[in-house]
């Protein structure tokens, strides 16, 4: 498949994905709690609703198009940078440009396992930039393992891209 139908493909999936979503308006809460049991996830899988990864987009590619306007739907690769060490239920890869982009699993449905940093991994869901309140940053923060130093450290609001993934493969 050819770049530029990669980008036709990666348009038409999220023109779908955003068709479907304004019918069915979400709420962007992070607050979650981690009261319940985890069984050992293998390493490697799919995870949540099961997808195609044929027509991903490398997501280096798509920082530009998320912006604080509009949610797009996206189907996107990349090596995983951090993983929740609390649960599993979110993870990180680098946009390259200096951000991070956050992978949040949708209504925490599901996790990933927490032994997945360094992998490939293809995600399908609702990417948008949000503003991340001081406590929920700390919350991040405590769920990667960071020192209460770290933590003590984030006094302000920040501007993150996130995605509320429908499903994640782990390669």
């Amino acid at each position: 498949m050819t770049a530029s139908n990669r980008l036709v493909y990666f348009f038409a999936v999220s023109m779908l994905m955003l068709a479907f979503a304004c019918g069915n308006p979400q709420t962007h809460d992070h607050e979650h709690d981690h009261d319940h049991t985890t069984e050992t996830l293998p390493s490697t899988g799919s995870f949540g609703q099961v997808f195609d990864k044929d027509g991903a987009v490398l997501i280096t590619d798509i920082a530009e198009l998320i912006n604080s306007d509009t949610t797009i739907g996206v189907k996107v690769y990349g090596t995983i940078v951090e993983v929740c060490q609390h649960t599993g239920c979110w993870l990180t890869f680098d946009l390259g440009n200096g951000e991070e982009i956050m992978v949040n699993m949708k209504d925490h449905d599901f996790y990933v396992p927490m032994d997945a940093a360094g992998k490939t991994a293809w995600v399908e869901g609702l990417a948008t930039r949000e503003l991340i309140s001081v406590d929920m940053l700390k919350h991040y923060a405590e769920d990667a393992g960071r020192s209460q130093e770290e933590i003590d450290a984030i006094t302000e609001d920040a501007w993150k891209y996130t995605i509320e993934a429908a499903g994640v493969i782990i390669e």
